[in-house]
């Protein structure tokens, strides 16, 4: 049986008849800029995240420059930021003219390593951007604790845990902008590129509003240099659809997550990350390296509600591209994120005086991680030939 890492249309294709509608009131509407239906959307968002401000952008990745934009991130300032994430939240530092600071991650819950941060501020740093990695939290508290220590501001890249929590705050509206993506591979995933930015600071809010929309306020007066960052209503109607769907979305993800934990624990070498071992990372490398696992399970922590969009595994022993090419052989849907992290990337070269700059955790999740089928509409039958077909490669 084939199994795809992610099927939209599993998804898309039972709202059809609502989708037809809100284009075609869109359509008649005229209004296909800014405008009711994205102000209603961000009022949604903004009820569902419980935030007083919600923007609707063109990306995820945009709503990162934007939100870098409307905290003064200048030329040769530093931004401190996970080497172990998808390439937008670097590239947007960089865009910004500011400098990546990359940093190391834990293996446990693949997230910003605060210790190894501290080494890594100077005069420069301005700001901290802890990425929300797989859906699941960065530890917010020393996050905030961190960045009020050294005065830096904080951006979450939420791309990946729209809805995700942190003892009971929605991921994104902790710190002083949140930042999402509806790529549609993302747990609330649209028909193109769109995105989110939060925040419950009004002046913040008031400046980001400007630079969406050119810097403009009123229009044709220019109080900032801005960019075009807007949302368009189609994106906006169609994500409001789904919005609505999204807490069975999610309850879904979590119940394939908990299926995939309680089945593969059964299989001789499959272990679970013990979330103990979170801030030791040495401790948690030493006790891998003598262990007779050869397959770890991610773990979601108690105090988190993780969102899975991603279901990653660690495979140890350098087997990790033999078990992708074996399932992908099965015609069973996985893929690596991500093979290549930050600081090993070519367009950072120039920030590696040495042409190297080792991250020991980060580069060995590179070589170790791959990610499984964890969509909502996933069955029980997938997921026991997803299943079967690692215990085939085990045991075998």
């Amino acid at each position: 049986m084939a199994v795809s890492l992610l099927d939209v249309n599993a998804q898309n294709l039972p709202l059809e008849a609502e989708f037809k509608e809100a284009f075609e009131r869109v359509l008649k509407s005229g209004r296909f800029i800014m405008g009711p239906e994205m102000e209603a959307f961000e009022q949604e968002c903004a009820e569902f995240l419980q935030v007083k401000h919600a923007f609707g952008v063109s990306s995820g990745t945009d709503a990162i420059l934007l939100a870098l934009m409307a905290v003064d991130i200048r030329p040769g300032d530093e931004v401190l930021c996970p080497a172990f994430t998808f390439f937008a939240t670097a590239g947007c530092i960089r865009r910004a003219g500011a400098i990546p600071i990359f940093v190391d991650c834990c293996p446990i819950c693949f997230n910003i390593d605060l210790s190894h941060a501290a080494s890594l501020v100077t005069a420069k740093t301005k700001a901290i951007i802890p990425v929300h990695l797989f859906g699941q939290s960065a530890d917010m508290d020393d996050v905030q604790r961190f960045a009020n220590e050294h005065g830096l501001r904080v951006i979450e890249d939420a791309a990946q845990s729209f809805g995700a929590r942190y003892k009971g705050s929605s991921c994104g509206t902790i710190g002083d902008f949140g930042t999402y993506s509806f790529f549609p591979s993302k747990n609330l995933g649209g028909m193109g590129d769109s995105g989110l930015l939060v925040t419950n600071d009004d002046a913040l809010a008031a400046k980001a509003a400007k630079l969406r929309n050119h810097g403009m306020h009123p229009k044709y007066y220019h109080e900032f240099v801005g960019g075009n960052f807007r949302m368009d209503p189609l994106q906006a109607v169609m994500l409001s659809i789904k919005l609505k769907h999204y807490p069975e979305y999610t309850k879904n993800r979590q119940g394939n997550a908990s299926y995939y934990l309680k089945e593969l624990l059964k299989i001789e070498g499959v272990s679970q990350a013990r979330p103990e071992d979170c801030k030791c990372l040495e401790k948690q490398n030493q006790q891998l390296e003598t262990s007779n696992s050869e397959l770890i399970l991610p773990v979601a922590y108690d105090h988190n509600e993780h969102i899975w969009n991603q279901f990653t595994i660690r495979v140890m022993g350098d087997r990790r591209d033999e078990l992708r090419d074996f399932l992908q052989s099965r015609d069973i849907g996985c893929d690596v994120y991500y093979p290549v992290p930050m600081n090993q990337q070519e367009c950072f070269a120039d920030l590696r005086p040495d042409g190297t700059q080792a991250l020991p955790v980060t580069d060995r999740l590179a070589k170790e991680v791959l990610s499984i089928p964890v969509y909502p509409e996933l069955t029980r039958l997938q997921q026991d030939e997803v299943i079967g077909a690692i215990k085939d490669f085990l045991t075998n």
